[in-house]
């Protein structure tokens, strides 16, 4: 057994307590006031110091699939590194491959792909024009408009004759109308080729589709500070949808990046103006606001130079939590629910079919973002008082480089857990 005390974060409480771990299972024993000496503890944080139950990201792109091809971005070894060095100790892998997971067969061939990771992976399985539900219970993707990759579609229609076979699933929408998309394509700027209006009108789209076939719907990295009131309301209708917004987001708006690094700044949905990142981090930092997710998007610089959508955020992601902590004044409780327990709840769903599918999930006990008897003993450790700066060199995602060089957080992470293993 192993014992870390220091000031523990969940949703519930703030305060000094022990957490004893299984260090050959690697599940977690006991969690609280243990009164165990000092010199029995092994892991000792002192007050400068501020421990989660393992955060999570729901939405990345590992790029690596059965096919290989795009393994020189990324890789699920890259991957789990960036997310080790930015405090992750799991994350969520998005289907949209050269060789994408869309049936048994090739979502559990990419599943076994994942083994050799350093945390554990939940695969997204796409869906896209024609595809059918899966066998067994897992989440989806829809790309409601072109982005990277194959899996969209041209138009409502044609979505809601595919969406209406995978009712009561659990899928989550990249919400840009694609006809919008199609009408605004000769704009000059990444922004009016992809604007508001198509945010805003996918929204209404996914939110009637949600309601319509009883799904329990995500919405992927929101942008548009407008569309919120929709979907508040739509949640007290009593729809089953959540939300994600990314760090890139909130820290973002179209106004401060650099001009000279406007192409390198591309991603769907773009950048957005000062009030919708305004909107967007007011309502994370109040509650309204389920997840944090990264939205890590490899691509080399000489893709981004040509004008690929997507950043990385993997390597980023707890020093841009000790922002909001520190310099934006989020309740650590909050930070705990979004960051942690909320993607730990939504791995945990399916943690029973992965363990029907592999049983190399078994390993995980009853899953991932609580301290609590039985689960994976995976925490981060954010040291609040030691200030950071992103430097290139110190990233581990495979492409090497982040939207947030140069830029200083007012503290970083010190230590990451996972499965009672010290990794960071």
């Amino acid at each position: 057994m192993k014992i870390v005390e220091g000031i523990f974060a969940t949703s519930a409480e703030i305060g000094r307590a022990q957490l004893k771990f299984n260090e050959e299972t690697g599940l977690i024993e006991e969690f609280g006031q243990l009164n165990i000496p000092r010199d029995q503890v092994d892991f000792y944080y002192n007050d400068d110091h501020l421990i989660f139950a393992g955060m999570g990201d729901v939405h990345i792109h590992a790029r690596e699939d059965v096919s290989g091809k795009q393994n020189y971005k990324e890789d699920f070894i890259t991957a789990s590194k960036a997310a080790i060095n930015g405090g992750l100790t799991h994350f969520c892998d998005m289907p949209n491959n050269p060789t994408p997971p869309v049936n048994d067969s090739s979502y559990e061939a990419k599943l076994k792909l994942t083994h050799k990771a350093l945390v554990p992976i939940l695969l997204y399985a796409g869906i896209g024009p024609g595809t059918k539900p899966l066998t067994n219970f897992v989440p989806y993707k829809a790309y409601m408009g072109p982005s990277v990759g194959s899996l969209f579609f041209k138009d409502d229609q044609e979505l809601e004759e595919t969406i209406k076979d995978y009712s009561g699933e659990n899928v989550s929408f990249h919400c840009e109308d694609p006809e919008v998309l199609e009408s605004h394509k000769k704009e000059t700027t990444h922004l009016a080729r992809r604007p508001l209006e198509a945010e805003l009108l996918a929204t209404d789209t996914a939110l009637m589709l949600i309601e319509k076939y009883n799904l329990k719907g995500k919405l992927c990295h929101y942008s548009a500070g407008e569309g919120l009131s929709k979907i508040m309301a739509a949640k007290q209708k009593g729809v089953n949808v959540v939300c994600e917004v990314t760090p890139q987001h909130l820290y973002f708006n179209d106004g401060n990046i650099p001009d000279e690094r406007r192409t390198y700044f591309q991603m769907n949905p773009p950048i957005r103006s000062k009030k919708d990142q305004e909107t967007m981090l007011k309502a994370f930092l109040k509650g309204e606001i389920d997840f944090l997710a990264t939205d890590h998007a490899p691509h080399t610089l000489e893709e981004k130079g040509m004008g690929t959508s997507g950043l990385t955020g993997l390597d980023t992601y707890g020093a841009f939590v000790t922002w909001l902590l520190k310099e934006k004044g989020m309740d650590a409780k909050l930070v705990s629910l979004t960051c942690c327990e909320n993607p730990g709840n939504f791995v945990n769903m399916f943690l029973p079919t992965l363990k029907k599918i592999d049983s190399f999930f078994e390993q995980f006990g009853n899953g991932f973002g609580h301290l609590t008897k039985g689960f994976f003993a995976n925490l981060t450790v954010l040291n609040l008082q030691t200030p950071t700066t992103i430097d290139k060199n110190d990233l581990q995602t495979k492409v090497g480089h982040s939207p947030f060089e140069g830029i200083s957080f007012p503290g970083k992470v010190a230590d990451v857990f996972i499965g009672g293993q010290l990794k960071k």
